[in-house]
Formats: structure tokens, C-alpha cells, sequence
């Protein structure tokens, strides 16, 4: 396509034969763009909630993901119509801001999506809609704030903590081992928090995942796993009281850095060059010995000559740490990186109560396990599976849960889930509707409707009837007045979603109604589509 002018400057575009058939104007564009971002939202609603379904996802290689999570299921789903991949943008922004709620955003911007189809089918311009949309999201972020509840909680009292965290993990795979999960995770972070700032460093909480071994053997340790072992069979399995020296510098001889070639002509030769490199090797390993260190954590690898030679100094080793652990272990065991053997002090040694070799099962799978942490609280969970799918899913969820009581030690303040926030913020929005004049009425009420496909999609995974569910807690919240009553997914014969504990974090929920309507925004803004070629 090429836009050109004619002799009056007028301006007109050439399109290339078959050209006209690529572009796709106006309403037509609008709908085209709302069918291809429903069709990703119909696929995510059925995985909502703690009754809904697993998605198996396999790629082009054959690899295998089964998730619950939407921000995954999206991610390794290689969509390829530039309308939908905004959606997949959409839930990857929730996940890196909250960590949690990821189907629900999806589903609710296909929700509004629906809606505003049928207001743009009855003629409505979609910048009024957008209004329309945009305040009545506003309306609802501050219902949400009015319906919220503060939790209190301290290192000695993590109940509110664990029942967040129970909430999120409860629509996941590993749902049936959730209370210990959820504890896991709640310890985990307030290993690293910082509460009197309210902040949590996630760089100082690390997820190892090991096929093999039972879900519920998941544990935390206080400390940090590495995926290495001991440099020979021989040495000691259990140090404690750890005096470390970690290195960046190879236990070889030094090479030449051009190229060279050394001729060896007689015996006398080769036994004074064999005499200078074991003089290398002993003097490196004299002088970890000299710093008062007790183990040795080196980057790089060594051969048998200095292997043989640390065994016989009592020198227990590591090889091959990469470069991110290398940095963990110094960052918590208050080690100094040291880049040459001359420049090794005890000032730059690490200390820990005990490092140790761990190993699993009947296979020759071993881990190092490093505790006790002079210069920082480190954790590492090490998540065990039947296999690798759900190890990576165990993952996954952990990592949902400990973004959810981050988020909660940053602000406390919660809303019910159950679906029971949506309905209530449902309610306030068409009360707001009937205060507004004009046209835009009707978008409000539309999101007001839209916030009602949530429990709708709950209660229809749950395999209640969606109508009979969504119109009773309607009625119930109007003349009880109680914004706490949701969808009984569990069936436990109550309604308020504090009997339930289902909880929710407000900035979580309140993100999803932002992004949701923001993308829906844009989304019916575009009226003109040209591709390329």
C-alpha cells in the first residue's frame, strides 16, 4: 500500500491487487477484532475458580505444560492475531505486577468485550462506550476499596497470610496438599521480609524443583540448594561451621594466551616442567589453606591433579557453580568474590553454620545444601514431584502464593472472593448508571453486567446452575446489604465467603478491573486494520 497525491495535493492510496481483501475497516475491523480476542477469553473461563479445568499445552518440540495458570496457558499458547496477543499481554502484566489473578483479568476483558459487541451492534460510537467503560470502572475501584477489610498479622500470628495464600493455590494442581503449601510459602517470605518497611526482597527466595519423590516431601530450607556435588567421592559429606573461599579463578596452571608450541627434547625437560606445574598446583592450594578456609566454591572447573591434591589437604570442593548461585552464596554468606589465588584473606571468606550433600532416592542425584547463613535469611524451596510437569506446575502455584502475601505485606487490606466482590461492585455500578444522563448510561449498566460473567463462569465450572447462583447472591447482597456473599463453589452449605475464608488481595483485584478496561479501551479504538504485504 503507498499514499500518493495528485496534482492538488489531494491525498489517495494505491493498493496492490488482492490488497483489498487484507484491510478491514470500520465496524467490520471492530467486530474482527472483538471475535479473535473472545475466542482467547472462551478458552481461558472454563480454568476459573477452584473447580476449574487443566489446560495441556504441547509445543512444537513435544514438550508437555499442564497449568491451571492463565498467564502460562497464554504465554505458551503462540497466538498469532495481533488483537489476541494484547490479551496475552494483559494477563503477563498481572502476573509481573501481582503475581495472581490471571484468568480472571482475561475473562473479565472478554466479558466487556461481549458487551460492548452488542452496544456497537444497537449503534453505539465506541468512544462513547470507552467512556462509558472507563467510568464505571472508576465507580467500581473505589466500591472496592469501601467493601475491603484490613487484616492484621505479625511473625508470631500468620494465620491471614495462610488463608490468602490456601485462596490461590486452591484452583491449582497441588489444591489438595494447600494448607502445607501455603505455609511453606508464608514462611518463605517472611524469611526475607522486611516488615517495618513493608518491602520483601524476592531475590533472596529461590525455587528448586527435583522429579521424583512424593508432592507433600516439598520443604523449605533455610538456607541455599545448589544443584552440585562434592569434587570427589572421598570427601567429607557434612562440614560444619564453613569457612568458604569462593573463587573465579581456574585450579590449573596458567596458559599462554598466544599460540605456542613447546618442544620437550630429553627426560630432565620433562620432569622440570612436570616439577613447575605441580609447584602451581601446591602453592593454590597452600594458599586457600593459608586464608583458614575449609571449603572450597570455585567457578570453574579443576582436573584430577588438583582434585587428588585437595583430597589429600582435607580441602572439600565444588566445581562448575554458575555464576548467579556464585553470587547468591557470596550476597549470603557475606563472602568476597576472589578473582586470584595471591589476593585470598580470611577477611574475604564466607561463613556458614553447615554445608552438606543431600541425595535422592535410588539415582546418584545429589544437591548441596548450605544453612545457616552468616550475613542473611536466604530460603530455598525444594519442590518434589511424580514428575517434571508437575514440579514445573508446583512452581508455577508456589509462586502465585508467595506474590499474593508479598502483595499482602505491602498492603493488608483484602476483599471476599466467591465472586461475591464482582457482584457487589456490580450493584454499585448500576446504581451509579441510573445518575447518569446521556448515552453513556448504557455502557455503565453494560459493565455492570459484564462484572457479573465472573461468578457466572464460577458457578458454571463448579457444575452449579449459573443463572439460579448469580440472580440469589444478587438478591441476597441487595436486601442483606452484605458485600461477603458469594458463589458456594465448595459446597459447604454457606454463602459469606468469610465462613469459606476466601480471600483476595484489594491492589489484585483492583489492578484486574484497571487493565481489563484499559485494554478493552484500546481495543475498540482500533477501526482500521492493514497488514502488511
Amino acid at each position: 500500500m503507498s499514499l500518493v497525491f495528485d496534482e492538488y495535493g489531494r491525498p489517495f492510496i494505491i493498493l496492490r491487487e488482492q490488497q483489498q481483501q487484507a484491510r478491514i475497516k470500520g465496524p467490520e475491523a471492530q467486530k474482527a477484532n472483538i471475535l479473535a480476542a473472545r475466542s482467547v477469553t472462551s478458552l481461558l473461563r472454563t480454568s476459573l475458580g477452584p473447580k476449574g479445568m487443566d489446560k495441556m499445552l504441547v509445543s512444537s518440540d513435544g514438550e508437555v505444560t499442564i497449568s491451571n495458570d492463565g498467564a502460562t496457558i497464554l504465554q505458551k499458547m503462540e497466538v498469532e492475531h495481533q488483537v489476541a496477543k494484547l490479551l496475552v499481554d494483559l494477563s503477563q502484566s498481572q502476573d509481573n505486577e501481582i503475581g495472581d489473578g490471571t484468568t480472571g483479568v482475561v475473562v473479565l476483558a472478554g466479558a466487556l468485550l461481549e458487551q460492548a459487541e452488542k452496544l456497537l451492534d444497537r449503534g453505539l460510537h465506541p468512544v462513547r462506550i470507552s467512556e462509558g467503560f472507563e467510568k464505571a470502572a472508576e465507580v467500581a475501584f473505589k466500591h472496592l476499596e469501601t467493601i475491603s477489610d484490613r487484616v492484621e498479622f505479625s511473625k508470631e500470628d500468620t494465620t491471614p497470610l495462610v488463608d490468602t495464600a490456601m485462596t490461590t493455590l486452591s484452583s491449582k494442581i497441588i489444591n489438595i496438599y494447600k494448607r502445607k503449601m501455603a505455609q511453606i510459602a508464608v514462611d518463605a517470605v517472611l524469611s526475607v521480609a522486611d516488615l517495618d518497611n513493608n518491602d520483601v526482597n524476592f531475590d533472596m527466595i529461590k525455587v528448586k524443583g527435583k522429579p521424583g519423590g512424593r508432592l507433600e516431601e516439598t520443604e523449605l530450607i533455610k538456607g541455599i540448594v545448589i544443584d552440585k556435588e562434592f569434587s570427589h567421592p572421598q570427601m567429607p559429606k557434612e562440614i560444619t561451621d564453613a569457612k568458604m573461599c569462593i573463587l573465579t579463578c581456574p585450579f590449573e596452571p596458567p596458559k599462554p594466551k598466544t599460540k605456542h608450541k613447546l618442544d620437550i627434547t630429553s627426560k630432565e625437560a620433562y620432569d622440570k616442567l612436570y616439577q613447575y606445574e605441580q609447584e602451581y598446583f601446591t602453592t593454590m592450594v597452600k594458599q586457600c589453606k593459608d586464608s583458614g578456609a575449609n571449603l572450597v566454591i570455585c567457578q570453574w572447573g579443576f582436573d584430577d591433579e588438583a582434585n587428588h591434591l585437595l583430597l589429600q589437604n582435607e580441602l572439600p570442593a565444588v566445581r562448575w557453580v554458575g555464576g548467579v548461585e556464585l553470587e547468591l552464596i557470596a550476597i549470603a554468606t557475606g563472602a568476597r568474590i576472589v578473582p586470584r589465588f595471591s589476593e585470598l584473606t580470611e577477611a574475604k571468606l564466607g561463613k556458614a553454620g553447615r554445608v552438606r550433600e543431600v541425595s535422592f532416592g535410588t539415582t546418584k542425584e545429589r544437591m548441596m545444601v548450605i544453612e545457616d547463613c552468616a550475613c542473611s535469611n536466604a530460603v530455598t524451596v525444594l519442590i518434589r514431584g511424580g514428575n517434571k510437569m508437575i514440579v514445573d506446575e508446583a512452581h508455577r502455584s508456589l509462586h502465585d502464593a508467595m506474590c499474593v502475601v508479598r502483595n499482602l505485606i505491602k498492603d493488608n487490606r483484602v476483599v471476599y472472593g466467591g465472586g461475591s466482590a464482582e457482584v457487589s461492585c456490580s450493584l454499585a455500578v448500576s446504581a451509579f448508571a441510573d445518575t447518569v444522563p446521556g448515552i453513556e448510561q448504557y455502557a455503565i449498566r453494560a459493565f455492570a453486567d459484564a462484572l457479573e460473567d465472573l461468578p457466572m463462569a464460577l458457578a458454571e465450572n463448579a457444575g452449579l446452575s449459573p443463572i439460579t447462583e448469580v440472580t440469589t447472591i444478587k438478591a441476597r447482597q441487595l436486601a442483606e446489604g452484605n458485600p461477603r456473599l458469594g458463589v458456594d463453589c465448595n459446597q459447604i452449605g454457606s454463602a459469606d465467603m468469610k465462613d469459606h475464608l476466601v480471600f483476595e488481595t484489594l491492589i489484585g483485584k483492583q489492578q484486574q478491573l484497571q487493565l481489563a478496561t484499559q485494554v478493552v479501551k484500546m481495543i475498540l479504538k482500533i477501526d482500521d486494520v492493514i497488514m502488511y504485504g
